[in-house]
């Protein structure tokens, strides 16, 4: 297996001879993590470039749906995109290609790839056992690789049986040149006002969770997809909302939710980085990773195990404006002092 050089550590200026040069397969825009590891390797002076993933996403919509939906979800342009990753590393000669998430890089590219001397690496942003995007070509993709990055340890064991790659948790992080605390004019503040927002889709699950919280007087703000597919919680989405609006969103609420999406395993999320780092008082789902982050019960965080749980802190915590704004700080500080941003994490998968 091709061993991996630190091209550059979080504490070390200067790049050493011969250090790692990056190929990223991930998107750019929004909160994408492959902007991040992008900005990230220019801070660690590593050489590197993205290849946009979306690429493999075009072509006409018959064909976009007919591969999603009858071909186990497989992206149009699956085997064109796989070519030109080869070529550009044949081209470019990196020492490391780092793909993230459901990366559309087929098994025959993987393998070529690892031919010529480069580490293939993956941070899996997803679970591909999620039944929602499940993809037997991906799973022979991940075979490939000789490392793969999980922010879950849930499906870590999974990994192991179907990859010789080494397995290894490395958490979400967040990018501070996205995140950071934000001071609201007085229109922004009547804008974003709310006890709770949420950030995120609106998968079923969670649907009892929001009307249990508007049932306790709660003034909920919804941001993201789907939620006016739901009648229960058509009247208090605000649709999708950029990075510069998601700021505000956090910073304009009371109580900023925490909820894992269960159907990827997840004992944490991008959000559990994003919201403390912006600063605001966060009510969190209660996981082994969540503890771990933020220490016990009211050092950083409040926790919840159940919804009805969640309903009476919710309330609690509206109600009690000193102790939101102590949680606030603390869970901000303990984050911006932990090394969790994504350049940490790029450090930590390039070490």
């Amino acid at each position: 297996m091709t061993s991996l050089r630190l091209c550059s550590s979080a504490l070390d200026s200067a790049r050493p001879a011969g250090a790692s040069r990056l190929i990223i397969i991930g998107n750019r825009g929004g909160t994408n993590i492959g902007e991040s590891f992008e900005r990230s390797a220019k801070a660690l002076d590593c050489p590197a470039e993205i290849l946009e993933s979306k690429t493999a996403m075009g072509g006409p919509r018959w064909l976009r749906f007919a591969k999603w939906h009858f071909m186990q979800h497989t992206p149009a342009q699956l085997g064109r995109f796989s070519k030109a990753v080869v070529a550009r590393c044949k081209e470019g000669k990196p020492t490391v290609l780092l793909t993230t998430g459901l990366a559309p890089v087929n098994e025959s590219a993987l393998r070529e790839i690892g031919a010529l001397g480069i580490c293939r690496c993956n941070y899996l942003t997803d679970d591909p056992w999620n039944s929602s995007q499940c993809s037997p070509w991906f799973f022979k993709a991940l075979a490939q690789y000789d490392y793969i990055f999980t922010p879950r340890r849930a499906n870590m064991s999974d990994l192991r049986n179907i990859s010789n790659a080494k397995v290894t948790f490395l958490p979400f992080g967040y990018d501070p040149e996205l995140f950071f605390p934000v001071e609201l004019d007085s229109t922004d503040q009547a804008t974003f006002d709310s006890d709770v927002m949420f950030a995120g889709g609106a998968d079923a699950d969670r649907v009892p969770y929001i009307v249990a919280l508007e049932r306790a007087g709660m003034r909920v703000a919804l941001y993201g997809s789907y939620w006016d597919r739901f009648p229960a919680t058509r009247s208090l989405t605000r649709g999708q909302i950029g990075v510069a609006g998601l700021r505000k969103a956090i910073a304009g609420c009371r109580i900023a939710l925490c909820i894992v999406r269960h159907a990827n395993r997840d004992g944490h999320s991008m959000r559990t980085f994003e919201i403390p780092a912006i600063g605001a008082c966060m009510l969190t789902e209660e996981t082994a990773e969540h503890r771990e982050i933020f220490g016990p019960e009211g050092e950083a965080v409040v926790y919840f195990s159940s919804i009805l749980e969640m309903a009476e802190k919710a309330r609690w915590l509206v109600d009690h404006e000193n102790e939101r704004n102590r949680l606030a700080v603390a869970a901000h500080e303990r984050l911006v002092n932990g090394r969790n941003t994504y350049q940490d994490r790029l450090a930590a998968i390039l070490l």
